[in-house]
């Protein structure tokens, strides 16, 4: 008895019977990638919005945690190092500083320049929600094998280089 097709699938199946004469096959990567992509955001995000943060507002945290002692970038580094955009980053920065997790202040060498820091309050946050973010990944990757994952790892990044992202 053959499996049943996936959402994917039959959409594939449902092009092929239409048009035969197109190739529905780069939908079975990128549809399912896509669909993948909607089901792993919803389920990271309960972890975050536990401690009261968006996705964005862990990224900036977890990045300055990330950049070492003292815990600090610039707006232009955080933008470079998240997943957050530069247009986000201000208001993110705005937030998190009305929390107490983060300090705004200017740079000694460039005065138009600030530096985002984490405070004692904000590490505490960010160690407490980076081991409970990998178990729910772990969670998340707990169907695949050890091996599995490492080849769809090392497939997606050698993807992701060839599409420069």
């Amino acid at each position: 008895m053959a499996a049943e097709l996936d959402h994917v699938g039959r959409i594939m199946e449902q092009w092929r019977r239409e048009r035969p004469d197109v190739d529905p096959s780069p939908m079975g990567v990128i549809g399912r990638l896509h669909r993948l992509a909607q089901a792993l955001d919803a389920e990271l995000r309960v972890v975050f919005a536990e401690a009261g943060l968006s996705d964005g507002d862990f990224d900036v945290l977890a990045s300055l945690r990330r950049a070492g002692t003292p815990y600090e970038l610039t707006p232009g580094e955080l933008a470079a190092t998240t997943m957050v955009t530069s247009g986000a980053i201000t208001k993110r920065i705005d937030r998190l500083e009305d929390r107490g997790y983060v300090t705004r202040s200017v740079c000694a060498d460039d005065a138009r320049s600030r530096k985002i820091r984490l405070t004692r309050r904000g590490v505490t946050l960010i160690d407490d929600l980076v081991p409970k973010h990998l178990a729910n990944e772990r969670r998340l990757l707990s169907g695949l094998t050890d091996l599995e994952r490492t080849r769809l790892a090392g497939l997606l990044e050698a993807w992701g280089r060839d599409l420069g992202v």
